[in-house]
């Protein structure tokens, strides 16, 4: 007698209980995939952070802007590769609820320092060549609609121009992708330079430093030369790699790491006490059939697996459709929804190969006491009970 057709038979036995059973698992598993996506958004930006790259800025406050002078002073430090900067812009594009990152940057360095932006050599070319020019990411282009040529008017909210008045214009010269997935591609990249002229040519402050270092193992080395450079002086520095300052915004909002962590294990400890008290139920509902099984020849080990093969079928089936409906339908949609505030917002290929594994973790953890009650049955005992 084969496996599967009795493993069937017993889920349909109780249709009602069994339909809950799986759905309380599919909601489980849902919130795994949104929880874990909801992680991987507030921390992507902490894993793809360049190792070899560090960030200066005003000892106060990022709003705090640093000399223009202090780049070539940078350069110098010993231990550093190489160096661009940014400034950030604030513009209003049509309307205020349109918020996205908006910088200027230094067309000669900031490509290089960040080779993970990708783009096609004409289109490079083209934004160099335009002092208007602006690179948009992939997803920002697909949010707004953006093509290379379009012409995009943003309001500034702190840059005016001499004349008073508020209105910059860009070219969208190209549209960049990233190189991985978590890669962040939801900003907006003008010259400094076009900037720069646009206030007269009166700006000479920068927004923060991106240094790039020869070597990553001597990172706290270089950025404290980098630091006592400027100490005492107007303008102090504060220097730190990439990744901690990604963490530093990360962590305004909490250790979310944590709070998934916590509610995810709550969740489960709790189906485990549902989906194992299911499976106790079941099994002494049909314990005079597995005295019967016992009795035609069934081995304690075949029983044993009897009942792990339904709280496995239980799990894989509400589980597998959770995680499914979270990666095909519900990450998805909540994705474009939340794209202004989290623009990174996917399931990663390795957080979903940890949630097939806890499916089958769940699965036999719910039936491994049921299981072993009914290879432990006597076939005596178990009669005495019709």
């Amino acid at each position: 007698m084969k496996l599967f057709p009795l493993v069937w038979s017993n889920l349909k036995r109780k249709k009602v209980r069994t339909i809950f059973t799986v759905l309380s698992v599919f909601v489980s598993f849902l919130l795994f995939g949104f929880l874990v996506a909801v992680d991987n958004a507030f921390t992507s930006g902490v894993d793809v952070a360049g190792a070899d790259r560090l960030l200066t800025i005003h000892k106060v406050s990022l709003i705090q802007p640093l000399p223009f002078t202090y780049g070539e002073r940078i350069k110098a430090v010993p231990g550093v590769a190489g160096v661009t900067f940014a400034n950030w812009f604030g513009g209003i594009y049509q309307d205020p609820k349109n918020f996205f990152g908006q910088m200027a940057v230094d067309k000669d360095t900031f490509l290089d320092l960040y080779p993970e932006y990708r783009l096609t050599p004409e289109q490079k070319k083209a934004w160099l060549s335009d002092r208007a020019g602006v690179l948009v990411g992939r997803q920002l282009a697909d949010r707004f609609g953006f093509k290379v040529g379009d012409r995009i008017p943003i309001q500034a909210t702190i840059y005016r121009h001499p004349d008073g008045s508020n209105l910059w214009t860009f070219n969208v010269s190209g549209i960049y992708d990233g190189a991985e997935k978590a890669t962040d591609t939801s900003s907006f990249y003008f010259r400094y330079d076009y900037l720069n002229e646009g206030m007269g040519g009166r700006l000479g402050i920068v927004g923060w430093y991106v240094v790039k270092i020869a070597d990553p193992a001597r990172a706290a080395e270089v950025a404290k030369r980098i630091d006592n450079l400027f100490a005492n002086s107007p303008a102090e520095t504060k220097t730190n790699t990439e990744k901690a300052f990604a963490q530093s915004f990360a962590n305004q909002v909490g250790n979310i790491g944590a709070i998934v962590r916590w509610v995810l294990t709550a969740v489960f400890l709790i189906m485990l006490v549902v989906t194992g008290n299911t499976m106790a139920q079941a099994v002494r509902e049909r314990t005079n059939e597995l005295a019967v099984l016992k009795t035609l020849g069934f081995s304690r080990g075949r029983v044993l697996g009897l009942v792990l093969a339904e709280s496995l079928a239980i799990a894989v089936l509400g589980g597998g459709l959770g995680l499914l409906a979270a990666v095909g339908v519900f990450i998805p949609a909540l994705g474009k929804a939340l794209r202004s505030f989290l623009p990174v917002f996917f399931l990663p290929g390795e957080a979903l190969l940890v949630g097939v594994g806890l499916i089958l973790l769940f699965g036999a953890a719910a039936g491994l006491l049921p299981a072993t009650q009914a290879m432990r049955l006597r076939i005596v005992d178990a009669l005495r009970r019709v």
